[in-house]
């Protein structure tokens, strides 16, 4: 299978997220690789994806996983090299998979070669003038220009040696860019291109909202700074300048055919996405909303409805989302007790983590419950129009890893917090890809991070002998949803049951889901619905003629009544 030139493949593209050190191991050295990625290329055609999304593979001292790069345009020595790179690349393209990688602009690696310049060359060179240098303040300037924290804990500034502090917004081994500075934004166009140069079909754009800031004196103060509108004017978070930049980067795109694409990690205003997602900036935008979202039909149909107000606003495709690497795994979230909504729609915000915090023990997790309510949103957020993006192993129905001591972690936020944030190590746990072995087949070495001995039940091995297994049904559903692409809309059917969402796509294709922890009989449901339940194709768990089974959804096939 070859690509396409179609320079709009990506409005309805399915996009499987891979984070490269927990995919696959080739070299047995009990990390991920890029060549672990080329050896599973089957696998993923198998799967029926349109594209991967690549996690960062950079030099990297993995103070952030991965989100703390030292070299744009290279790759980690423990994950490979540029000719793997191409290797996978070429892999991926000849079995008709389009590559994404991740780009990391609002700050460095502590180790990137103009950080060290910097520390260097002293106050007031240009090479300083890269990053955001401050002179303290109190005696001496040995406290912080602000008192500002940093989104992984403790103080935004870190302190020199001879004196200055650099700005942080995460971490200390990750000091923020200068996005005023002609050369930051000069530099970052060469690794655009040095990419798309090497085959890479688009970029996932890491904190795209936080490149502009403004820190002119006088300083807010902390508490002042978080009361702060996100309204463009924002000393750090979501500028209108930003989208200078990103205009910018938007005529590199279209220098190639077909044009690279974009998507934003944009925490932004929903009303200020559009800016993120149009034909002039970075083209799309991620939508996080159903991943802050408890499975309830009410909370879904408004969270779908405002998503595509938003696309067609901005002329783009919404993005849907259920996990990815920063997140507490879907068919865990959904089998925990429903967390407590807060006053955006039904949003909530970290939901799962007090369960990972206690290891597991408070509240109880009904692991088939949780599996069942995801295997029925995934089939949900399979039916939407527009780009549906996966996180590795969700396929599989994998749950989080509570079970990591605390020496087994990765993750700043879990150190720099004192352990009160539980990380995000527990996504992040290497895939099994047989029931036995080392590393479950992940590679010849333990893994990097310990996988539970109930990983062994869902490995690929077994499921790919498991008839109602989750890797079958995803298979299956990624197969059957090419017939659905057509018009990016859909049209809301009543079923008479708040707990019942159905919805049609043009060529008459349906989807119906029962919310509900009980069976709905089909004669509750209106005649559309009943006509579309005759013709039922794929089912997120047993099909039955009289009823929609708790917690599922329903696929249904076009008749001669479409």
């Amino acid at each position: 299978m070859s690509l396409t030139s179609d320079p709009n493949w990506w409005r309805q593209a399915v996009v499987y997220q891979i984070y490269p050190r927990s995919f696959a191991d080739a070299n047995g050295d009990g990390l991920g690789d890029l060549a672990g990625v080329t050896s599973r290329a089957d696998y993923l055609a198998d799967l029926g994806i349109d594209a991967v999304w690549l996690s960062p593979f950079y030099p990297s001292e993995l103070a952030d996983g991965g989100y703390d790069v030292a070299d744009y345009r290279n790759v980690d020595p423990r994950l490979g090299t540029l000719a793997d790179f191409d290797e996978m690349t070429s892999a991926l393209h000849e079995r008709g998979i389009r590559v994404i990688v991740d780009i990391v602009p609002n700050h460095t690696s502590r180790h990137h070669e103009w950080f060290r310049a910097a520390l260097a060359a002293g106050p007031g060179s240009p090479e300083r003038e890269r990053y955001i240098f401050r002179d303290g303040r109190g005696p001496n300037g040995s406290e912080p220009p602000t008192d500002w924290r940093a989104m992984f804990g403790g103080s935004q500034w870190e302190r020199v040696e001879d004196g200055q502090w650099y700005l942080h917004t995460f971490a200390p081994e990750q000091p923020d860019l200068n996005w005023a500075n002609p050369e930051v934004r000069e530099d970052f166009l060469r690794t655009l291109r040095f990419w798309a140069d090497r085959g890479v079909d688009g970029y996932r754009v890491d904190v795209a909202h936080s490149l502009t800031k403004d820190l002119s004196e006088p300083l807010p103060s902390w508490e002042e700074l978080e009361a702060m509108p996100w309204d463009g004017t924002h000393p750090i978070w979501d500028r209108d300048e930003v989208q200078e930049v990103y205009a910018e980067w938007r005529k590199v795109f279209n220098e190639y055919d077909p044009p690279r694409v974009a998507v934003a990690e944009a925490w932004v205003e929903s009303e200020r996405v559009p800016r993120y997602a149009n034909e002039g900036s970075l083209g799309q935008a991620f939508n996080f909303d159903l991943l802050r979202a408890n499975f309830d039909a009410g909370a879904f149909r408004r969270i779908i409805d405002h998503n595509l107000t938003l696309a067609t606003r901005s002329g783009s495709s919404s993005t849907w989302v259920l996990s990815n690497h920063d997140v507490i795994r879907h068919a865990t979230r959904y089998g925990l007790p429903d967390a407590v909504s807060d006053d955006r729609g039904g949003y909530i915000v970290n939901p799962g983590a007090e369960w990972v915090k206690s290891r597991g023990s408070e509240p109880q997790l009904d692991r088939e419950r949780g599996l069942r309510r995801a295997r029925a949103a995934s089939l949900l957020l399979l039916a939407l129009p527009g780009c549906a993006y996966l996180y590795e192993g969700e396929e599989l129905g994998l749950h989080e890893v509570c079970e990591i001591d605390a020496d087994e972690r990765q993750d700043p936020t879990f150190f720099r917090s004192e352990g009160v944030d539980y990380g995000r190590d527990g996504c992040r746990v290497p895939l099994p890809w047989k029931s036995e072995g080392v590393s479950l087949g992940f590679g010849e070495a333990p893994a990097h991070l310990p996988q539970p001995e109930w990983f062994a039940d869902f490995s690929v091995e077994r499921e790919e002998a498991e008839e109602d297994s989750t890797l079958t049904l995803y298979r299956r559903a990624l197969s059957a949803r090419r017939a659905w692409q057509g018009a990016e809309e859909l049209r809301w059917i009543e079923t008479g049951c708040d707990d019942v969402l159905a919805f049609a796509r043009p060529g008459g294709w349906v989807s119906v889901t029962n919310f509900s922890a009980v069976d709905v009989p089909v004669s509750e449901l209106g005649e559309e619905v009943a006509r579309a339940l005759g013709r039922a194709h794929l089912a997120s768990r047993e099909m039955r003629p009289d009823v929609v089974a708790a917690e599922t959804t329903v696929w249904c096939a076009p008749g001669e009544d479409s």
